[in-house]
C-alpha cells in the first residue's frame, strides 16, 4: 500500500494531501481530548503518522514502504530539531525573566504603575496598545513571553480578568506579527508581491488597528463566558506571587529597572530588525545583529532581571540556581510540546497541501482577496505556522495576480493573506502550546479562548480588508 503512494504524482485530480489532513486533524485532536494522551506523544505519533501516509516525501530516494517509512521518521526528527533549535533557548530564558521579574517584585511594580496611570477598567486596553506597538518588531512567542509575568501579576492583584489580559496580550501581539515587516512572513509577502515595504507598514499598522480592537471586544466576551482564573503553574507558586503583591512598595525595585529586562530584548531585537531593513550590513549592523539576536537580547535581560532580583532579596547563587529549576522544568516540557507541534505542522506540507491548493486555485476563478484569504487559512490550518502560509500563499497568488489587471491595490492581496494566515491556531502552531501551557490553561480551554480569539481577529480584518478594496481600491498609488 505504502510503496504505491509512495510512487503516486500529485496531479490535478488528487485530493490526497486534504484526506491526510482531516486523518492527522482528527488523529490528534481524538489523541489528545478524548484518549487524554500527553501532547508531546500525539504531536509527534501525528507527525509520523502524516509522513507515513504522504504520497512523496523530499529528497526521497526510494520507492519501497520500508524506505518511504524511514523518511518519514527521518523528516520528523529532523523538524523537530529545527523547531527546538529556533524557539529553545528563547523560551528557556523568558522563562528565567519572567520568575525574576515576580520574585524580585518587578513585575507588581510595573503593574502597580499601570494601574495608576490607566485605571483598573482600563489595564486590558493599556495591554492592549502597549503590546501592539512594542511588538512591531518581535515575533509573537517573545512577546507573550515577556508580557505574561504582567499579565499574571494584574489577575494576582485585581483578583480577576485573567484571561482578559492574556488575551489582550494576544490580540496586540499577532496583528503585528503578520502585518507588519520586519517579520519573516510579512517580508516574504513584500517580496513575492513586489509591494513598497514602507507602504507596507503603514497599511498594516493602521487596518489592523480595526481587528486588534476587536479582538479586544471578542476577549472581554470571552472572558465574561469562559471566567478562567489564574492558577498555579509549574514555576510561578502563588504563595511567592502573593507575598510579592502584599510588600510595601517602598520594598520593590526602582520602575525603571523592573521594566528594563523587559523593554531591553524588545529594544534590542527592533533595533536589529530596523537597521536590516534600512541600513544593510555594515558595521553598525554587524553589532546589531549580535545584539539584537533574540537569544542574546534576551540572555541580557534575564541577566539584569536576575542581578535585580539577587540584589532586592539578597540570594546567593545556590538559592537563585535552585529557583530556576522548576521555571526551567516547565520551559523544558514547553519546548518538546512546541517542537513536536512544529514537526506535525511541517509534516503536513510536506504531505503537498499546498501544493493541491495551488491547483485548485488555478482551476477556479473567484475575487483574489477572497482566494488569497481562503489559500492562506486553509495552509495555517494544515501546517500551523503563519510565515510557511504567507509566504507560500503570496508565491502562489503573484502568477494569478499579473495575470489580469485588478481593480484594487496589490496591498489588499497582502493583508488578506496576513489575515487568513493568522486564521486558526490549534495543536499543529507552536504558539498554541506557548499559550497554552505558560498560562496553565487545558487544551480545551486554550481552543476556546486563544484559537476563537485569533479566528474572530482574522475574520475582521478579512472583512475590512475586502470592503476597504471596493470602497478605497487605491489603483493609481
Amino acid at each position: 500500500m505504502f510503496s504505491e503512494i509512495a510512487v503516486t504524482p500529485l496531479h490535478s485530480t488528487s485530493f490526497w494531501p486534504f484526506v491526510v489532513l482531516a486523518i492527522s486533524l482528527v488523529f490528534v485532536i481524538a489523541a489528545i481530548s478524548v484518549l487524554r494522551i500527553h501532547a508531546f506523544l500525539a504531536l509527534i505519533a501525528a507527525a509520523l503518522l502524516a509522513g507515513i501516509l504522504s504520497s512523496r516525501l523530499p529528497d526521497e530516494t526510494g520507492n519501497s514502504a520500508v524506505q518511504h517509512c524511514v523518511r518519514a521518521v527521518e523528516l520528523t526528527t529532523s523538524e523537530f530539531g529545527r523547531t527546538a533549535g529556533a524557539i529553545g533557548i528563547a523560551i528557556g530564558l523568558a522563562c528565567v525573566i519572567a520568575v525574576c521579574l515576580m520574585e524580585s517584585g518587578a513585575a507588581d511594580k510595573v503593574v502597580r504603575r499601570f494601574l495608576a496611570v490607566f485605571g483598573e477598567k482600563q489595564a486590558s486596553l493599556a495591554l492592549l496598545v502597549s503590546t501592539y506597538v512594542l511588538s512591531i518588531p518581535i515575533f509573537f512567542d517573545t512577546m507573550f513571553l515577556l508580557m505574561l509575568p504582567l499579565a499574571m501579576t494584574l489577575a494576582m492583584r485585581t483578583r480577576k480578568d485573567y484571561l482578559l489580559y492574556v488575551l489582550a496580550i494576544c490580540a496586540g501581539g499577532v496583528v503585528t506579527h503578520s502585518m507588519t515587516v520586519p517579520h519573516p512572513g510579512p517580508m516574504a509577502m513584500v517580496d513575492n508581491l513586489h509591494i513598497d515595504v514602507g507602504f507596507s507598514v503603514i497599511a498594516g499598522l493602521v487596518v489592523g488597528i480595526v481587528p486588534a480592537f476587536g479582538g479586544w471586544l471578542v476577549a472581554r466576551r470571552l472572558n465574561i463566558s469562559l471566567n478562567l482564573q489564574l492558577r498555579e503553574t509549574p514555576g510561578f507558586p502563588w504563595k511567592d506571587l502573593q507575598k510579592s503583591i502584599d510588600r510595601p512598595e517602598s520594598e520593590l525595585p526602582g520602575f525603571f529597572v523592573s521594566i528594563l529586562p523587559v523593554v531591553l530584548p524588545i529594544v534590542l531585537i527592533g533595533g536589529a530588525s530596523m537597521v536590516k531593513v534600512l541600513g544593510g550590513p555594515n558595521s553598525a549592523w554587524n553589532i546589531m545583529e549580535f545584539v539584537g539576536n533574540k537569544n542574546i537580547a534576551l540572555l541580557v535581560g534575564a541577566i539584569i532581571a536576575t542581578v535585580v532580583m539577587a540584589r532586592v532579596k539578597k540570594m546567593s547563587l545556590r538559592q537563585i540556581g535552585d529557583l530556576m529549576d522548576p521555571p526551567l522544568q516547565t520551559a523544558g516540557i514547553v519546548i518538546l510540546i512546541t517542537s513536536a507541534g512544529g514537526a506535525f505542522g511541517l509534516m503536513l506540507k510536506n504531505a503537498g497541501v499546498g501544493d493541491a491548493i495551488q491547483v485548485l486555485a488555478k482551476e477556479h476563478h473567484v475575487n483574489l482577496v477572497i482566494l488569497s484569504y481562503a489559500i492562506a487559512l486553509v495552509l495555517r490550518i494544515a501546517q500551523g505556522s503563519a510565515t510557511v502560509a504567507m509566504l507560500a500563499t503570496s508565491s502562489m497568488i503573484y502568477p494569478i495576480m499579473i495575470g489580469g489587471a485588478l481593480p484594487y491595490h496589490p496591498i489588499y492581496l497582502f493583508l488578506s493573506i496576513g489575515f487568513g494566515a493568522m486564521g486558526v491556531s490549534w495543536m499543529n502552531d507552536s504558539g498554541f502550546w506557548v499559550v497554552s501551557k505558560l498560562t496553565g490553561f487545558t487544551e480545551r480551554e486554550t481552543l476556546a479562548s486563544w484559537s476563537v480569539l485569533l479566528f474572530a481577529i482574522s475574520v475582521i480584518g478579512f472583512v475590512t480588508t475586502l470592503v476597504l478594496s471596493f470602497l478605497l481600491p487605491l489603483k493609481n498609488i
